[in-house]
């Protein structure tokens, strides 16, 4: 068999422009965009689903040289940015709500290092674990796989991302990133508030004792204790929250 040279070009030419999206898109979502996943990985994975897809991708006729190939590689970024910073959110609820916890229970200094985000508080970090188990125990991956697929059928390679109100949808959606974290979290919050302040009437009944001494030290096994208590409730807002992720990203993204 023969291949000429416009052949090959040809091939590079629609091979280039879903692997642009579906790179993105891996760097962007969770678990694929995690430091942890070594880079040559996350290439292999792009280069796979982008030649199981672009046989079914209309690619337009575009000089990859000219201004309009540009504009093209640039709504394909966007595309995949939006789709994945749509997933970002429910991560980023799940911190702040571990943030909030954390600051209550006087453990807002006991910081992890998460190559991907810097400082985290160590219970920030725990619930991230939890939310990427649960992430996986619903396919997760798997459904970010099949939205990527829909994209190109539903958001050709060219059209972007005018005429649907991704933009719209996705700044509503980041609301959930405070509304998310304190119904993650509530439970606990109320909690932690009520014994704050029995130690406030406590330290008002009797000025002579130290307040300080006795309250912190409590606030951390009581908040510690309330968390296990609520692990249920955790969990099953966090599915909650993944779940209206995907409905999101569906409906605002994609139109279905």
């Amino acid at each position: 068999m023969n291949i000429m040279l416009p052949e090959i070009v040809n091939l590079l030419q629609n091979f280039m422009w879903p692997f642009v999206r579906v790179s993105v898109v891996l760097i962007a979502a969770p678990l694929f965009g995690l430091e942890a996943m070594n880079l040559r990985i996350r290439i292999a994975i792009g280069f796979v689903l982008t030649w199981m897809i672009f046989p079914l991708v209309d690619v337009p006729d575009v000089d990859p040289l000219s201004i309009f190939a540009i504009q093209l590689m640039i709504n394909e970024i966007i595309v995949g940015v939006m789709m994945g910073l749509t997933l970002q959110i429910v991560i980023a609820a799940i911190l702040t709500s571990g943030q909030a916890v954390s600051s209550s229970m006087g453990l807002g200094m006991a910081n992890m290092v998460d190559p991907n985000l810097g400082n985290v508080p160590t219970l920030s970090q725990f619930f991230l674990v939890i939310s990427m188990l649960i992430f996986l125990g619903l396919g997760g991956h798997l459904v970010i796989i099949s939205i990527l697929v829909q994209s190109f059928s539903l958001l050709p390679i060219g059209s972007g991302l005018t005429g649907t109100n991704a933009l719209e949808g996705f700044l509503v959606w980041s609301s959930q990133i405070f509304i998310g974290a304190l119904s993650l979290v509530l439970p606990i919050i109320l909690g932690l508030l009520m014994v704050n302040v029995c130690l406030g009437v406590i330290s008002r009944a009797s000025p002579s004792l130290n307040v300080f001494a006795v309250g912190f030290p409590a606030l951390i096994p009581l908040g510690f204790g309330m968390v296990i208590i609520t692990m249920g409730f955790i969990g099953s807002r966090i599915e909650s929250l993944w779940f209206a992720g995907f409905q999101v990203l569906n409906e605002n993204l994609l139109g279905i």
